[in-house]
């Protein structure tokens, strides 16, 4: 089989949670560049539609399904119906996330719980129901999220106070190694990648509170994430190239957790 043939996502299908802009969009761009029909989901139908459009314009397949992944009750109507739309689901890529900070002392309880809904339970929830409506009766299955390297690591002193964020993408990484453990023998594989600064609507007031210059001072490549950066990471976990590779977490962040 040729590179590129292993790189080609022409037939598959896929599902992007926060699929609407930032990291999930960049992800989205990918696999449909490469051939790969999608759902996108996010909380918004206006964010949504602006996505849409682009997408579009790039001459990728794709609709839209808006739905909240922290509300049990939304995930299997959006596998119905994501379903429904594409006939079934060879991609799923679990990027819509949330994040709080606070002091761990004066965290509150509601927020440790909005962050674990969605970052945790909401991507079990939808990796089972996917795996339940398409990918265990159809022997075949790529599983992606989108973890961070704030679950690789702690924060420094004086810098982020995101103990719940940090703790759900901790979560997610042994998550991915232990469904990849169980999976395997329904030829799914199961992956993680761990960003670390990319400019999106999360990080926005880390950015502004440190600056680009002091965050990528951190990185080996003394940069921080660009558009580009993630879309190749995803494509090798979504596609027949990474058929061999499963319960990994790739860090994609300049080098900062390893050094």
């Amino acid at each position: 089989m040729s590179i590129k043939t292993l790189f080609d996502l022409s037939g598959r299908t896929a599902l992007v949670t926060g699929g609407s802009r930032g990291l999930g969009l960049q992800i989205a761009e990918a696999l449909g560049e490469q051939g790969a029909r999608l759902v996108i989901t996010s909380r918004k139908q206006g964010e949504l539609d602006e996505a849409l459009v682009h997408l579009r314009g790039l001459g990728i397949e794709a609709s839209a399904i808006a739905a909240d992944l922290s509300d049990a009750a939304q995930i299997e109507p959006l596998v119905a119906e994501t379903v429904a739309r594409l006939g079934h689901i060879d991609i799923l890529i679990n990027n819509a996330g949330a994040t709080w900070g606070a002091p761990a002392e004066d965290h509150p309880l509601e927020a440790w719980d909005k962050v674990m809904n969605l970052n945790v339970r909401g991507i079990f929830l939808l990796c089972q129901a996917v795996a339940k409506a398409s990918m265990i009766p159809r022997r075949y299955g790529r599983i992606v999220s989108v973890a961070s390297i704030a679950g690789l690591k702690g924060n420094a002193p004086g810098t982020m106070q995101t103990i719940a964020y940090n703790t759900s993408k901790g979560a997610l990484v042994n998550f991915t190694r232990a469904l990849a453990g169980e999976w395997g023998r329904f030829n799914i594989t199961v992956n993680a990648l761990a960003p670390g600064f990319f400019p999106s609507k999360m990080t926005k007031g880390v950015l502004a509170q440190f600056g680009v210059d002091k965050l990528a001072a951190h990185a080996p490549l003394q940069r921080i994430g660009g558009p580009e950066d993630l879309k190749g990471a995803a494509l090798l976990f979504s596609s027949d190239a990474g058929q061999h590779i499963t319960g990994q977490i790739l860090a994609v962040d300049g080098g900062v957790v390893a050094v």
